[in-house]
Formats: structure tokens, C-alpha cells, sequence
């Protein structure tokens, strides 16, 4: 049995461009399904949070529109209520890496507040990385990237070949023109080699350690790569 950490914002809202405070969090089916995979497999989930705060979800994330339905909604909500480990987080400032088989970040714009500028979770995304253990991180979860940087001051996923929520995808969301940054912008400028599939649509890449996933159709297929990955 492996032990994944999963690092999810504590942010309850994404401050726009301007000033405007959106009401935001994780995205639902970006925890729900990847938990529902491993711990089926038989391993072990901890929850991990800034400061330790039970995380928020972006009420969004729950809507039928966005879950094929509201069978597809019913069984997301049934998800999250099982899904026990997202009640009782430890702080992301105590956590061992070395403790953990593989780490997990989910979306939602609440990365984009929080875990962008976030050092802690900067240097635990670097030491995962620097470590060969299977790193997720899926839609805004790689705006946590943002904050990692390697011993030569240079970000530490520069030159990898990544994906994560499109500008395309932010102009659809009607978040584009409303944001301070766009996602895909700034992975760009990190030097991240930024891979883009069709909008909306199950997009995943690998590159060495690192799984990424563009969108919450990507969640799924990420999961099974990543368990792939622990064997």
C-alpha cells in the first residue's frame, strides 16, 4: 500500500484583476475521482493544506453542467462526502516528503491564490521532483509550479514538458479577460515546454516524474498514470 499526499489550496476565493475577491476552491472531480482511484487500489490518501485549514470547494465545481448532469453532480457530491480526508488536513508547513509514495495537486482557481506564491509548497514540489516519486498535478494545480524553484535560482520544472488550464480554456470560462495572469502565460515564462490539447477534453503528459493533466476531464486518465507509476 503507497501513501499519497494531496495538496489542495486553502484559498476560498481568487482575487481578480480588479480586486473583485471570486468565490473559488478546489474543483470537485479533481479530488473526488483521483481519491476514488487510489483508495480503491488500496492505498492511503493524506489531505494537506496551508496552515491546515479545511479546504473549500468551489461551489461551481458541483453543478450539473459541469458534471454531465445532475446524476453525474449527485455522484460528485456523494464522492466528496466520503472523501473524510479533506475534513481533517494536516499543515502543509509540517509535512515530510520523504513520508510519501506520491503527491497529488489538484485544481481549481484557488492555486492560483495561494499555492502560486506559496514557498512551502514550492520547495516540497521541488524536493518530489528531485526525488523520482510520481508528482500529479492537474487544470490550476500547476500554478503551484510557479513557486518552486531549483538550487541554481532557475524554477525547477524549466525545460519539462507540462500542460494545465489553457488561455483557451480561461476565454471560454469567461475568467480570461478578468484575470491578473493567465495559467498557460506563465508556465510559458517559467520555461516550462506548455503542451495544449483540444479544450475540454482528457490531455495528459508525462515527462520523467511529472504528470500533468489540462482540464477536470484530465483528472481520470491522470490517476491511472500516476498508479501506473507506484506499480
Amino acid at each position: 500500500m503507497a501513501k499519497i499526499l494531496f495538496v489542495v489550496s486553502g484559498a476560498d476565493h481568487w482575487t481578480l484583476a480588479d480586486g473583485t475577491a471570486h468565490p473559488t476552491g478546489f474543483w470537485a472531480e479533481e479530488a473526488v475521482a483521483p481519491y476514488r482511484a487510489f483508495t480503491d487500489a488500496g492505498h492511503e490518501v493524506v489531505v494537506a493544506t496551508p496552515g491546515g485549514v479545511v479546504p473549500t470547494v468551489d461551489r461551481g465545481s458541483l453543478a450539473p453542467e459541469f458534471n454531465g448532469g445532475q446524476e453525474g453532480a449527485d455522484a460528485v457530491a456523494a464522492g466528496l462526502e466520503a472523501f473524510e480526508e479533506l475534513r481533517r488536513p494536516v499543515a502543509l508547513e509540517g509535512v515530510d516528503p520523504d513520508a510519501y509514495d506520491a503527491v497529488y495537486y489538484p485544481g481549481g482557481h484557488g492555486p492560483m491564490e495561494d499555492l502560486a506564491v506559496d514557498p512551502v509548497s514550492g520547495r516540497l514540489l521541488a524536493r518530489v521532483l528531485a526525488s523520482g516519486k510520481p508528482l500529479g498535478v492537474v487544470c490550476h494545480g500547476p500554478a503551484a509550479l510557479l513557486a518552486a524553484t531549483g538550487p541554481d535560482g532557475r524554477s525547477a520544472f524549466a525545460g519539462y514538458r507540462l500542460t494545465g488550464f489553457t488561455n483557451t480554456e480561461e476565454a471560454q470560462a469567461g475568467f480570461a479577460d478578468k484575470a491578473k495572469w493567465l495559467l498557460q502565460d506563465r508556465l510559458v515564462a517559467l520555461g516550462a515546454d506548455f503542451q495544449e490539447g483540444e479544450p475540454w477534453a482528457p490531455f495528459v503528459i508525462t515527462d520523467r516524474n511529472l504528470i500533468t493533466g489540462q482540464n477536470p476531464a484530465s483528472s481520470v486518465p491522470l490517476a491511472a498514470e500516476l498508479l501506473n507509476r507506484l506499480g
